[in-house]
């Protein structure tokens, strides 16, 4: 039989506590989900302002359908940039005080599409070890040679840069680590990068609309920044802000931004009603951090939280068997927690990802706390 690797892959996924399987939203409000009938309140959603089903960002969005479609119906150097767009990335330059921003479909797809089509033959690529999987797979596709500092190992990103003087530099993290929640110490980053002449990239997917004065994170110092719609923002897809010289060789050169379709000028349009509410909506990032000191305060002192500075709190169990164990019986108490295993993790730190969103109360946080010292001591 062709392909007959595919069932003995499955088994051992299976095994090993891997298995991943499909879960339906049958229903989504707020903080609740439901799935197969049962209803949790959601730990695991990346919607950590609220916003999702905010009505004026609802309304936008039917707005932007009678008045742009509902898709662009073309890739953005055909026919299928909008009015909506230019909107769009206007807002994004002026929140993120940057020349220029495009868009993108997914995070995923503006990871790829900057670093596959940056990485030349004379290109050195410096990741931090626990950068996303798509900024790894950008610089594996591209003609950059690539090296991976230790997480936030500044000294060894020093290091680095010292010994490969000749080669064009772009130094590659992220604003917050999606699975720790700890940050980068940008700062330091961009020192780095400006001393050896190299440029810098962050990942902001997770930290944009949490963090900054006005949710605009924590990377407007570095020179090429990603971030997405779809957690904070509670929309769907992705900008790149940078100078005009890069937007320009990205329109010229960077395949996905090439050959996609543009993003929907709705879902554009949405996103920039949803970037206005994040700006002047401060109480949102403030009650976050409310209910994150709340949470680690009534946690038992036995339970170790990894450092964190965002809406992500990570309890690591280590074993598969005992992340998944621990998720279940979450699940049998009415809270949504995912067990994160490798390959998303490194094998043997398995572990509870629990996010914090403005949508949450104070009892809800006691009523987790709680449950976790019965599960966990």
């Amino acid at each position: 039989m062709a392909f007959d690797f595919i069932t003995g892959k499955i088994a051992k996924q299976k095994s090993q506590h891997l298995y991943r399987q499909l879960h339906c939203m049958e229903a989504l409000d707020g903080k609740y989900i439901s799935v197969a009938g049962q209803h949790f309140v959601n730990f695991s959603s990346n919607d950590y302002l609220g916003l999702n089903n905010h009505p004026l960002i609802n309304k936008a969005l039917i707005q932007g359908a009678e008045r742009f479609g509902a898709s662009s119906a073309s890739s953005s150097l055909v026919t299928g940039y909008h009015y909506a767009h230019q909107a769009l990335e206007a807002a994004i330059c002026d929140w993120l005080n940057k020349p220029e921003a495009m868009l993108f479909n997914s995070g995923f797809s503006a990871n790829e599409a900057v670093l596959s089509a940056l990485g030349q033959e004379n290109t050195l690529y410096l990741l931090d070890k626990l950068s996303h999987a798509s900024i790894i797979d950008g610089a594996l596709k591209s003609n950059a040679t690539t090296k991976r500092f230790l997480h936030n190992n500044y000294q060894q990103l020093n290091q680095l840069c010292e010994t490969h003087t000749n080669q064009d530099k772009l130094l590659i993290s992220e604003g917050v680590f999606s699975m720790d929640g700890d940050c980068s110490d940008v700062d330091t980053f961009v020192n780095i990068a400006n001393s050896h002449n190299a440029m810098t990239y962050l990942d902001e997917a997770h930290s944009v609309g949490v963090l900054g004065g006005q949710g605009q994170g924590i990377g407007i110092n570095c020179d090429i920044v990603m971030a997405t719609f779809g957690k904070a923002l509670s929309t769907s897809g992705a900008f790149i802000a940078c100078d005009e010289s890069l937007k320009e060789y990205l329109v010229n050169f960077s395949r996905h931004y090439i050959y996609s379709t543009a993003m929907s000028p709705a879902m554009a349009w949405a996103s920039k009603q949803a970037i206005e509410i994040t700006q002047s909506e401060g109480w949102r990032r403030d009650k976050i951090k409310s209910l994150s000191t709340l949470f680690k305060n009534q946690l038992d002192s036995s339970i170790e939280l990894l450092p964190t500075q965002s809406s992500i709190h990570a309890i690591v169990l280590k074993e598969e068997q005992k992340a998944l164990s621990a998720s279940q019986k979450l699940k049998e108490k009415g809270f949504w927690v995912t067990a994160i295993r490798p390959p998303t993790v490194a094998k043997g730190t398995s572990r509870l990802r629990i996010t914090i969103c403005t949508s949450h109360n104070d009892n809800d946080i006691n009523q987790l706390a709680l449950t976790l010292n019965e599960v966990l001591v």
